[in-house]
């Protein structure tokens, strides 16, 4: 199979304390270990970067997915909650908590739209079976 698309980014640097920069040129941006893990902060970290990343994409497969069901959600917003945790190993792991925020539906049909686009979603997809994944909807 093909790929649609291609992401290139190359991190220079001390890993976390460095610098990041994809090819294109559209994001550019300096790392740093955060406060909370013992380093300088102010700048960002590869946490929030996949928080982001996983924000977006699974917020595009809620509106797909509602799309697909003929159900139309407004005020919609997806929050991803991207914690590092340390593993007996000595290693890490992620953990990701996704909140899915709409209105113009019940609770039941929001619940379902999540869980749907649990299923649909390439960071979902990606991370299944690997870490962690809990999601869930709130009406507004």
């Amino acid at each position: 199979m093909s790929a649609l698309y291609t992401a290139v980014a190359t991190a220079t640097g001390e890993g976390r304390d460095g610098a990041a920069r994809t090819s294109d040129g559209l994001l550019e941006v300096d790392l740093t270990v955060p406060k909370e893990m013992g380093g300088a902060g102010g700048a960002t970290n590869p946490e929030q970067l996949f928080a982001v990343g996983y924000a977006a994409c699974f917020h595009s497969a809620l509106k797909l997915v509602a799309r697909r069901a003929k159900v139309t959600i407004s005020d919609s917003a997806v929050t991803a909650e991207v914690s590092i945790n340390p593993t007996e190993e000595g290693g890490f792991q992620l953990a990701v908590a996704l909140h899915a925020e709409m209105s113009g539906v019940e609770q039941a049909m929001a619940d379902k739209l999540v869980e749907e686009a649990h299923q649909v979603c390439p960071y979902s997809n990606a991370t299944r079976g690997n870490i962690e994944v809990e999601v869930d909807a709130v009406v507004g």
